[in-house]
């Protein structure tokens, strides 16, 4: 086969390839070698970490997300996409789901269950958070919603839950839905702009609407919400108070960096960027007038001004889909504390990103994992884990 043509074709010519193909693996193998092929502007430094991937647990199905609790039982929870969240439990999965929404939920594609994210005070109210995507009376929605813990049973949830926030979605595509509470205690929501392509409504940049947008509410007051006084578009009569920053296309990932409080996401691109945003109050992350750095469409003419540029990006290819992650703060792989791991969805590749100065980021290749990353997760120690969504395993970041 001649590889350099392959390497050549634009994304989606592979979408022929399913999760369900035969014909997936090969696919897999072909687009590591484009990768390696692409890897001039994202150099491998020779000083950097080296990882490895260790199975964790196996017998997932779709495996889009990985949280824990803090209520001391060392359980780690992972959201199938299918509508279902499982309990790992000593190092096992559990047989029973903790929540089951599969009748609830529209599931396939970028639909389905999305993100989960634990109260704080999870321990003593056993509420907890998720977003998926419905259909009511024909039309598509992103809901976020609050569940609760059995009274009798620690590992069995309530499937009736309570709609916190919900919008209308004009497609199937750009849902992003992770969830996240910062330090602050707020729930803090990722919404893509939900269009197929483009944006052609606008709803990026549209300060009326939540999609396209990091969101940050207050679930412990008002009804269902409240909006905290200091976001910052809460004095603007034509813009939603509950949003944090906007101009976000998919933002697929979030996480926290707990000893700073910083955060972070993945927003995946569209015809030739992807992105890592670090997330400030109130910026404009720039889609659809801007992909990655870049104007868009490729080639137009732009005012970037006002716009916030992202920390680190990378071309397609090697790209498919930008997956965000954590800033590793661990202690079992040395040299990599401190560093934000990222990764490419169908490439399999694994990036770390470290500051080198206030406004600079240096990206180095740390593994070509061949896995088809959905998401990262994390532990109690700060040990970052990689959910491959083609096996539904899960693998934990070694030392190499």
């Amino acid at each position: 086969m001649n590889t350099n043509f392959f390497c050549k074709l634009p994304f989606h010519s592979f979408r022929i390839f399913t999760l369900r193909s035969p014909n997936v693996r090969l696919l897999i193998f072909l687009l590591v070698i484009c990768a390696a092929m692409s890897l001039p502007a994202f150099a491998s430094d020779q000083a950097a970490p080296t990882i490895a991937l260790q199975s964790f647990v196996t017998g997932l199905t779709f495996p889009v997300d990985f949280q824990f609790p803090n209520d001391g039982s060392g359980r780690f929870f992972v959201v199938e996409q299918g509508g279902t969240v499982r309990i790992i439990q000593n190092g096992s999965l559990l047989p029973a789901p903790f929540l089951d929404l599969t009748s609830v939920i529209e599931f396939g594609d970028e639909k389905g269950l999305l993100g989960l994210a634990f109260h704080p005070a999870y321990a003593g109210n056993g509420r907890f958070f998720v977003n998926y995507t419905r259909r009511v009376n024909g039309t598509l929605q992103t809901v976020t919603a609050q569940h609760h813990v059995s009274e009798t049973d620690p590992n069995q949830a309530d499937p009736n839950g309570a709609d916190v926030l919900v919008a209308d979605l004009p497609s199937d595509k750009h849902h992003g839905g992770q969830l996240a509470f910062g330090p602050d205690k707020y729930l803090y929501i990722s919404l893509g702009d939900g269009s197929m392509g483009g944006d052609p409504t606008g709803n990026g940049q549209n300060l009326g609407v939540v999609l396209g947008k990091i969101l940050r509410i207050d679930i412990d007051s008002g009804s269902p919400y409240a909006i905290p006084p200091d976001n910052p578009f809460v004095n603007n009569p034509q813009a939603r108070g509950e949003i944090w920053v906007y101009g976000m296309r998919n933002p697929w990932r979030i996480g926290f960096d707990r000893p700073t409080g910083r955060l972070f996401a993945g927003d995946a691109g569209q015809s030739n960027w992807e992105e890592i945003d670090q997330i400030v109050k109130g910026k404009n992350y720039g889609w659809n007038v801007m992909e990655g750095r870049h104007c868009f469409p490729p080639g137009s003419q732009c005012d970037k001004t006002g716009l916030t540029a992202p920390i680190a990006e990378y071309p397609h290819p090697p790209a498919s889909a930008v997956v965000g992650g954590y800033v590793y703060r661990g202690t079992a792989i040395a040299g990599l504390g401190g560093i934000y791991l990222f990764a490419d969805y169908l490439r399999g590749i694994i990036w770390g990103l470290k500051q080198i100065s206030q406004t600079q980021w240096s990206p180095t290749v740390l593994l070509m994992s061949g896995k088809i990353i959905s998401s990262f997760g994390r532990d109690f120690a700060g040990e970052l884990y990689v959910l491959d969504y083609g096996t539904g395993t899960v693998f934990r970041i070694v030392p190499g």
